[in-house]
C-alpha cells in the first residue's frame, strides 16, 4: 500500500510549498500577482491588435482604467452570488466577501460588468465598442490562462480524485469534505489554461483568416471557451450552486456558448471596419501649433470605414481584403 502511494505521488504534479510570501509587513500573493500579470499581457496583446486596426496608441490603457475595476468587482459579485454558503450559509463570514486574494472570481460576472466599463470608456472616447472588443478577445484568454495560476497556487477549483500521471497534489488541509483520503485530484487549473492558450492561437487564426468584423471574434473567443469551460465545469468538485444535478456554471456556458454562436451567424458577411483614429491622431500632433486648436477636435474623434451603402454616420467605403465568410 505505502508503495502504491509512493508511485502515484511520483507520477503526480506537487502543489506549490506556498501561496504567500513575505517582503516585511507586505504579504505578496501569488493570486494577485498571476491576475496583475494577465491582466499587463492582455493590455500588450490588445493594444497591439487594436493599433494595427488603425486605433490610436495609448486608447487601450485608457479603457483598461474604467475596464478592469469593473470587471474585478463583476467577477467578486457572481463568484460570492453563485457560491453563497462560504459567505452566508451556517458557517460562513460575509465579510470574507471582500477577500478577493483567496480566490473567487468569476469569469461571467468579470466579463459582463467589465465589458460595462469598456463601454463607458469606449463612448466617451468615441471608440466602438466592438471593434475594441475584437481587439480584445485572444488577449483576454491569455489573461485567463495565467489566471488560472493563480488558482494552482492557492490549491483551489481542482476536480475529482484520479490516479491518471499528471493528477494534482492537494495538501489534506485544501481538500474538500468527503474527500479527505484521496492524495492526487483532476488538475481543471491545467486544463482550463491549456484550453485558454489553444483558444486564443485559433482566434487569432481565423480573425486572419477570415477578418471577422463587427464583434465576431469576441463572440468566437466567447464560443470556444464556453465550449472548454463546460465540460471542465462537470470536472469539478468544489462548492457551487445545482440545478437538475448540473453546477450552475454548465448551463451559464451552454446558455451563454449558444448565443455567442447564433452573434456569429446574425453577422455573417459584413466587412471588417478599420478605424481611422490613429492615423488622424498622428496627423494632429505633426501639424504646427497654430493649427492644432482647429485640427484637435476632428482628430479626438474616431471615425469607423463602413461597408458601401451602409448607413449611419461613419464614413464610406472598406479596408482592403474579402469580408469574412466563416
Amino acid at each position: 500500500m505505502t508503495a502504491t502511494l509512493s508511485t502515484q505521488l511520483l507520477a503526480s504534479i506537487p502543489s506549490p510549498a506556498q501561496g504567500v510570501w513575505h517582503l516585511g509587513p507586505f504579504p505578496l500573493r501569488a493570486y494577485a500577482l498571476c491576475i496583475i500579470a494577465g491582466i499587463v499581457l492582455a493590455a500588450w496583446l490588445t493594444e497591439k491588435r487594436f493599433v494595427a486596426r488603425g486605433g490610436a496608441p495609448g486608447d487601450v490603457l485608457d479603457i483598461a482604467v474604467w475596464a478592469v475595476p469593473f470587471g474585478i468587482v463583476g467577477g467578486r459579485l457572481y463568484h460570492v452570488v453563485t457560491t453563497p454558503e462560504p459567505y452566508w450559509g451556517a458557517d460562513g463570514d460575509p465579510v470574507r466577501a471582500l477577500y478577493i486574494w483567496e480566490g473567487g472570481l468569476g469569469i461571467w460576472g468579470a466579463i459582463a460588468l467589465g465589458g460595462v466599463g469598456a463601454w463607458i470608456a469606449c463612448r466617451r472616447r468615441g471608440i466602438p465598442l466592438p471593434v475594441f472588443a475584437d481587439a480584445l478577445a485572444p488577449g483576454l484568454l491569455v489573461a485567463q490562462a495565467v489566471g488560472r495560476l493563480g488558482n494552482y497556487f492557492n490549491q483551489e477549483l481542482f476536480g475529482g480524485p484520479t490516479t491518471l500521471p499528471w493528477g494534482l497534489e492537494i495538501a489534506p488541509q485544501f481538500r474538500p469534505a468527503g474527500y479527505e483520503q484521496f492524495a492526487t485530484f483532476q488538475p481543471t487549473f491545467l486544463y482550463e489554461l491549456l484550453w485558454n492558450l489553444a483558444a486564443a492561437a485559433v482566434v487569432v487564426w481565423a480573425d486572419r483568416r477570415f477578418r471577422l468584423s463587427h464583434g465576431r471574434t469576441f463572440a468566437l473567443y466567447v464560443a470556444l471557451y464556453c465550449l472548454g469551460r463546460g465540460w471542465i465545469e462537470m470536472l469539478r468538485i468544489d462548492t457551487a450552486e445545482r440545478f437538475f444535478g448540473l453546477r450552475l456554471n454548465v448551463f451559464t456556458a451552454v446558455i451563454v456558448g449558444l448565443c455567442a454562436v447564433a452573434y456569429l451567424v446574425w453577422q455573417r458577411g459584413r466587412p471588417r471596419e478599420q478605424l481611422t483614429r490613429g492615423e488622424e491622431a498622428a496627423a494632429a500632433a505633426a501639424a504646427p501649433a497654430a493649427e492644432g486648436s482647429s485640427t484637435a477636435p476632428a482628430a479626438s474623434e474616431a471615425a469607423v470605414e463602413a461597408e458601401p451603402g451602409a448607413s449611419g454616420s461613419t464614413r464610406a467605403g472598406t479596408d482592403d481584403g474579402p469580408p469574412d465568410r466563416a
